[in-house]
């Protein structure tokens, strides 16, 4: 019967000297995969860059043309000159601001204020999104939204004449008007309601006066219907006015012609 004997393991017959020619050609190879592995990863960062770089300019020069656009009054060619900007550097707060400043001139407040507040929310620290999203507002008629953003425009440039002497100046005024006609409102609509109060007497249909004058009335109404007249046409064109009473009524004879009664 044929014995077995323990397996070889593979490679047990290999010198020592090819064994260590082979694991120096394998790191060699590793170190190359490796190295190509970065200069792949550096050269993806690097043509992203350029990329960046590439929008960035094409949308500064989209964002002066728009803004020689604006200068010259031509607003609609201007907001596509940006939305075209936006479409490469969607967080640029600056061209928010534009549109918003372009859109309220156009009168569009909606989606102006829509503007200036995508403007703070890229750059909460730009006084000029926030003067522009507090002109905006003020466009709309929200006085206390516009005072408020004033201030923090004010709060983040305290030097600027502008918003200071201008701005929210302008909206505190208006707010106080506001407050004084809303004042008025209230008191010509109390005093109409104490008016219409005081207009309607109070009457009482049971009185003395009541009853007699309602009982004259009564006497005056019974003498029309007791005494009635008529108008009668002659042949020969005489007028004349007879009085019917209830208990012996007048009639005309055959010659006269009843004309009106």
């Amino acid at each position: 019967m044929a014995s077995f004997g323990w397996k070889r393991k593979i490679g047990e017959k290999v010198s020592k000297a090819t064994s260590q020619q082979f694991e120096a050609e394998a790191a060699d190879d590793k170190d190359l995969g490796e190295d190509d592995d970065a200069n792949w990863v550096l050269a993806a960062k690097r043509r992203k860059e350029v990329l960046l770089e590439d929008c960035v300019r094409k949308s500064k020069e989209l964002k002066d043309e728009g803004a020689n656009l604006a200068e010259n009054r031509r607003y609609r060619e201007a907001l596509v000159k940006w939305d075209e900007a936006l479409q490469l550097t969607p967080e640029d707060a600056t061209l928010y601001e534009m549109k918003s400043q372009v859109l309220m001139s156009l009168h569009e407040m909606f989606p102006a204020v829509h503007a200036a507040e995508m403007a703070v929310q890229r750059n909460p620290r730009s006084w000029d999104a926030w003067q522009t999203l507090g002109r905006a507002q003020l466009g709309l008629g929200e006085i206390a939204l516009a005072i408020r953003s004033f201030q923090v425009s004010l709060h983040i440039f305290p030097m600027n004449p502008e918003v200071w002497k201008e701005d929210l100046s302008w909206a505190r005024k208006l707010q106080e008007q506001q407050k004084a006609t809303k004042t008025e409102s209230v008191q010509a609509l109390a005093k109409g309601k104490e008016f219409a109060q005081e207009s309607i007497p109070d009457y009482d249909f049971e009185s003395d006066e009541i009853v007699a004058v309602c009982a004259a009335i009564a006497e005056k109404e019974k003498a029309l219907s007791a005494a009635k007249t008529m108008v009668i046409v002659s042949a020969s064109g005489t007028v004349e006015t007879v009085t019917e009473q209830d208990n012996c009524p007048a009639t005309p004879d055959e010659t006269l012609f009843i004309r009106a009664r």
